[in-house]
This record gives C-alpha cells, sequence and structure tokens, in this order.
C-alpha cells in the first residue's frame, strides 16, 4: 500500500512538471509570435484621400487574381481600406480596372 501511494505521489508531482514546462513553453512561442506591425504606406507617403482615378496607385493593393488585398496583408488602416475598396470599385465600373485578371478570363 505504501509503494503504491509513493508512486502515485511521484506520478502527480511529474504530472504538474510537465505541465509548468508546457505552460513555459506555450508562452515562448507566443513572445516570438509577436511582430512589428506594419506600417500604413499611405500616412508614410502622406495620402489623405484615395482617388479613384490614380490606378497606379490602385494596382498595388490588388494581386495578380485582380482580388482587393485585406488590411492586415497591406497594413492600412481601416478608414483608408474602406476609401480604397469604394476607389477601386468604382474604377472597375469606369473601366479603369478590370475586375479580372488576363489569366484568369475564359
Amino acid at each position: 500500500m505504501i509503494r503504491f501511494a509513493l508512486n502515485q505521489e511521484k506520478m502527480r508531482k511529474n504530472k504538474r512538471e510537465e505541465q509548468s514546462q508546457y505552460k513555459t513553453m506555450q508562452m515562448n512561442q507566443k513572445q516570438q509570435q509577436q511582430r512589428k506591425k506594419k506600417v500604413d504606406p499611405l500616412k508614410t507617403r502622406g495620402i489623405k484621400y484615395i482617388d479613384y482615378k490614380d490606378t497606379r496607385l490602385l494596382a498595388r493593393f490588388v494581386n495578380e487574381q485582380g482580388k482587393i488585398l485585406p488590411s492586415r496583408i497591406t497594413g492600412i488602416s481601416s478608414k483608408m481600406q474602406r476609401q480604397l475598396t469604394e476607389a477601386i470599385k468604382r474604377a472597375r465600373h469606369l473601366a479603369l480596372m478590370p475586375f479580372v485578371s488576363e489569366e484568369f478570363r475564359p
């Protein structure tokens, strides 16, 4: 009986140690995952308003398929992202920009 109780106590101790090691490992991974915040490319250039006629600027925020890139990838603020989306849609409607890339057309 005494051996059984001692074995149980050792197992509990080992389990606690494993759990604490796992927690420290998780905390280290979280610290490593923290990345540098992206800089807003429009603010650095001093752009306050996105014009739908500036297709060269708008093309930077559209991928090869013609999809609008999200702000988490580009680093644009949410307010500017809304303006950008509206400008791209207006440019597409006026045929200044294509809806779909040439490669993906049937």
